[in-house]
């Protein structure tokens, strides 16, 4: 199964005094600097719980190939109720997840991936003795969690888990920067300054029209999930005459039914991918993951040293009780 992710922008910012997932941290938004790190980690599942300003931070995203689930109730609940809506929904389709809130943007991909490979079923960074984000759950974690009564937060319900914290030592001190108030975001992009440069890749496939991208993908994936064109549309904030133009671009170029429909009964039309939509879907799928590895190793070897800015590296992990 997949990894994934799950980001928690739901809170109304009242100490910053702006809408913290939408400032700017160099020539990006603390969303999609968050989103960018996750997905070069291997997140192939993004969810985004919103909120606050749902409307306006899922328009802002709408591009960025992720979920988008709301709570609701964002002015009465807690961060950890916000973090449930992510992870049940993730739960039964990934074997591990990454989540982290939003204002936690400057962690680095060699971070997550370094909580990924320490094969533990609940872990998370430290850098100088401090814990930081984002944190690993297995799905089992997940289920155990699911039903706890929120007391003390999410940190309070992981303790009362059954499963031990696995510290994972990394030098990356983004793991433990917020921004909560003004100052801590000044910190923030003083940080963002010497962080490492790396390889952002969007893989597309075109004959005359590019006809899939992630995004397109994305959307195939939770046609599948969901039996529905419209809910999948409605989960990515893209418009269902969008979503249909992009089945029917992909199909003219392919030359072959992607998306099977049913029409009418008593409880409305289905959509379901046909067999060689979800080859097509599983094709895509590692074909990225192994391009975006390769690139990676490219990236390396030309660029090593020449940007300037410290990666992060890991350690050995520690189990905590």
């Amino acid at each position: 199964m997949e990894t994934g992710a799950v980001v928690v922008a739901a809170g109304m910012s009242s100490r910053m005094g702006e809408f913290k997932p939408m400032l700017s941290i160099g020539s990006i938004s603390i969303a999609q600097r968050v989103i960018a790190t996750l997905r070069q980690a291997g997140a192939s599942r993004i969810v985004v719980v919103t909120g606050y300003n749902a409307e306006e931070l899922e328009w802002h995203l709408a591009r960025s190939g992720v979920v988008f689930l709301r709570n609701e109730r964002y002015e009465t609940t807690h961060m950890f109720d916000s973090a449930l809506i992510g992870l049940k929904y993730l739960r039964d389709k990934c074997r591990q997840v990454l989540f982290t809130p939003v204002d936690i943007p400057l962690f680095t991909s060699a971070t997550a991936e370094a909580l990924l490979a320490s094969g533990a079923e609940l872990a998370c960074p430290v850098c100088g003795g401090s814990r930081g984000h984002p944190i690993l759950m297995s799905a089992e974690v997940i289920d155990r969690i699911a039903g706890d009564s929120g007391e003390g937060g999410l940190q309070g319900a992981l303790a009362r888990c059954g499963v031990p914290m696995t510290f994972v030592e990394v030098d990356d001190p983004g793991i433990l920067h917020d921004a909560d108030t003004p100052e801590d975001y000044k910190e923030l992009l003083e940080l963002h300054n010497s962080q490492l440069v790396r390889p952002v890749l969007q893989v597309s496939v075109a004959r005359q029209l590019t006809f899939l991208d992630g995004r397109v993908a994305m959307l195939l994936r939770l046609i599948g999930e969901t039996g529905s064109v419209r809910e999948a549309c409605q989960k990515m904030q893209m418009s269902y005459s969008s979503g249909w133009n992009a089945i029917r671009t992909l199909e003219n170029e392919l030359g072959f039914t992607v998306v099977s429909r049913t029409q009418g009964g008593a409880r409305g039309g289905s959509s379901s991918l046909t067999a060689e939509g979800e080859e097509l879907l599983s094709r895509y799928e590692g074909f990225r993951r192994e391009l975006c590895a390769e690139a990676d190793r490219l990236f390396e070897r030309h660029f090593a040293g020449m940007f300037g800015g410290a990666a992060a590296g890991a350690a050995k992990g520690k189990d905590g009780k």
